[in-house]
């Protein structure tokens, strides 16, 4: 069987390809990275190390690899033998990468009727789909009609932690044991495929958002609060009380939002919070502050880790979310002239204040009442350092 995953960085190789290679798929790894995709054909297999205390290392074999920019014509015809595509791009790239897929889909439509299942593994709402409509806008109409019938997007929720790390051999990756990789069945064409550690669910939305309002939202906390208190990586943050506390509250109020709009059992979710937060606490895949930080401004957008728990838990309780209100207020005060996004958002802050800002980057109403209530822990964090 055949595999083609869009995306050779370390989440691709380390998570995605090493699941695949246990279901016994021959993969072939796509990338713009020539030296990655140089190793990958020479070595033909990988090493993947779990970063805990008693470490163990899988080796990931029968694995190749196209430079998509050298050598398009050989990725288009990897799509048409394809038993199953995978990527993990980063969301940005997804529109990137769909006229290439396009591409690939129309000549297999020329050979073959076989399904085929197209699984975006990013860390956002809605990937499969995105990538289906970038997809779709390169092929014609009659083009979509046929493929429509063949050709599954199915969204999947992915987590496990890959830390920032640098090896003396290129190709070799370092996760954290855990992860999860959570398909929407009903979207999938033809048999689902046979991969161990995949769960297939026929309602996606309550995985992604309790992963969301979890593992992304508790990230953030060590990130944005850590610096702020002076911090520079997450494990360091996370051994500080008032980290502590902060994480524990703002994933007890995300926790109410989940448990009420999608009736998880409160025992199980408790048991879930608890184990994302020991998996922040592993020393081995402690990651710098600033690199699980950047992009703060996307990270309070509507649909994002910080303001939808927030505005999602005022509206099925009618109380303030204290906790998940100061960590927006950290995001706020987050400095970093390393990070595009973190200089804009400062910018923004001198010109137009923190609450106009907080506004337009949350698409909040100007009358919202979480505002207020950001505003208030903004001032009680900044009574601190006075």
């Amino acid at each position: 069987m055949l595999a083609v995953h869009v995306g050779a960085g370390n989440i691709g190789r380390g998570f995605i390809g090493s699941l695949l290679y246990q279901a016994n798929y021959q993969t072939v790894f796509v990338d713009v990275n020539d030296e990655v995709i140089q190793k990958l054909n020479e070595k033909q297999q990988y090493n993947v190390r779990l970063a805990a205390e008693t470490s163990k290392t899988l080796t990931v074999k029968n694995v190749s690899g196209i430079n998509s920019i050298r050598n398009p014509n050989k990725v288009i015809q990897a799509i048409v033998e394809a038993n199953i595509v995978t990527t993990a791009v980063g969301p940005n790239i997804l529109p990137v990468i769909s006229e290439l897929v396009a591409k690939g889909l129309r000549e297999r439509l020329k050979s073959s009727k076989k399904p085929l299942n197209i699984i975006a593994c990013e860390n956002m709402i809605g990937g499969s789909s995105l990538l289906k409509e970038k997809v779709m806008e390169h092929l014609t109409k009659e083009e979509c009609k046929a493929l429509d019938t063949m050709v599954g997007f199915p969204n999947a929720a992915v987590d496990r932690i890959v830390p920032n790390q640098s090896h003396h051999d290129l190709l070799e990756v370092s996760v954290e044991p855990y992860y999860e990789w959570v398909v929407e069945e009903t979207a999938i064409k033809g048999e689902k495929p046979s991969i161990e550690g995949v769960t297939y669910v026929s309602d996606l939305t309550p995985y992604i958002e309790r992963k969301l309002f979890t593992v992304n939202t508790g990230h953030t906390i060590p990130a944005y609060v850590g610096r702020y208190l002076g911090y520079t990586t997450i494990n360091d943050a996370m051994h500080d009380k008032t980290v502590q506390e902060i994480i524990r509250g703002a994933l007890t109020e995300s926790g109410e939002a989940l448990i009420q709009a999608y009736q998880f059992d409160r025992e199980k979710h408790q048991a879930y919070v608890d184990k994302i937060i020991e998996r922040f606490r592993n020393p081995y895949i402690s990651d710098e502050v600033t690199r699980v930080g950047r992009g703060p401004i996307r990270k309070l957008g509507p649909q994002d880790r910080l303001i939808r728990p927030a505005t999602m838990y005022m509206d099925v309780t009618g109380k303030a979310p204290r906790y998940l209100a100061k960590t927006i207020a950290a995001v706020l005060e987050y400095h970093n002239e390393n990070d595009e996004e973190a200089v804009k958002l400062q910018q923004m802050i001198t010109n137009k204040g923190y609450e106009k800002t907080l506004q337009l980057v949350s698409e909040l109403d100007s009358d919202h009442p979480l505002i207020p209530v950001v505003m208030k822990q903004l001032e009680e964090m900044k009574a601190l350092q006075r």
